[in-house]
């Protein structure tokens, strides 16, 4: 699947093969804000984990040999067998604009679909209005707001306990029918 490109080489999705974990550890490390949902950490194990699900729904994005991006997805989603999860997405900044995060939703929604997810998944932070908006323009609606309560620790040691953490949205997206030709 290519693209021509406004400007710059043509961007290419190929599946996320090993040798693509370093960038890919690489780019989350650096757009990530994982204090935004402290309950979740961006590491290899998180990349590792969804490399080896049974269901091949993670894509990077490439222009040339450099990553523009990438998504991870599987077919595990708590304890529904029949939702999948499109759960890390990420763009390089010197590629944003150019059509490379859509491509990548639509593709990962395209295999999860395809093995059976009734529902796809995903979580976007309340104050992440870009991802929230560009979920809404593939399809995704708001489903169900959560918020995560913290209860500060008795130890000695750091905590979060105390603060305001944000919101953050689940929301689902409807599995295509034979009807609205999706």
């Amino acid at each position: 699947m290519t693209t021509p490109p406004p400007h710059g080489p043509e961007i290419t999705l190929r599946p996320l093969l090993p040798e693509h974990l370093p960038a890919v550890l690489e780019l989350g490390s650096r757009v990530y804000d994982t204090d935004a949902m402290p309950y979740t950490g961006w590491s290899l194990t998180a990349i590792a984990t969804h490399l080896d699900a049974s269901v091949p729904a993670c894509r990077v994005a490439l222009a040339g040999e450099r990553l523009a991006g990438f998504v991870l997805g599987s077919m595990t989603f708590e304890q529904r067998e029949d939702w999948g999860y499109l759960e890390w997405i990420a763009v390089d900044p010197d590629f944003q604009g150019r059509g490379v995060a859509g491509r990548l939703v639509e593709d990962c929604c395209a295999a999860l679909t395809a093995a059976g997810a009734s529902s796809v998944v995903t979580d976007v932070e309340v104050n992440n209005t870009a991802s929230a908006a560009l979920m809404r323009r593939h399809g995704f609606t708001e489903g169900v707001t959560v918020t995560l309560f913290v209860r500060p620790g008795t130890g000695a040691g750091p905590h979060r306990g105390g603060i305001s953490l944000p919101h953050f949205a689940r929301t689902g997206r409807p599995r295509p029918t034979h009807r609205d030709h999706r």
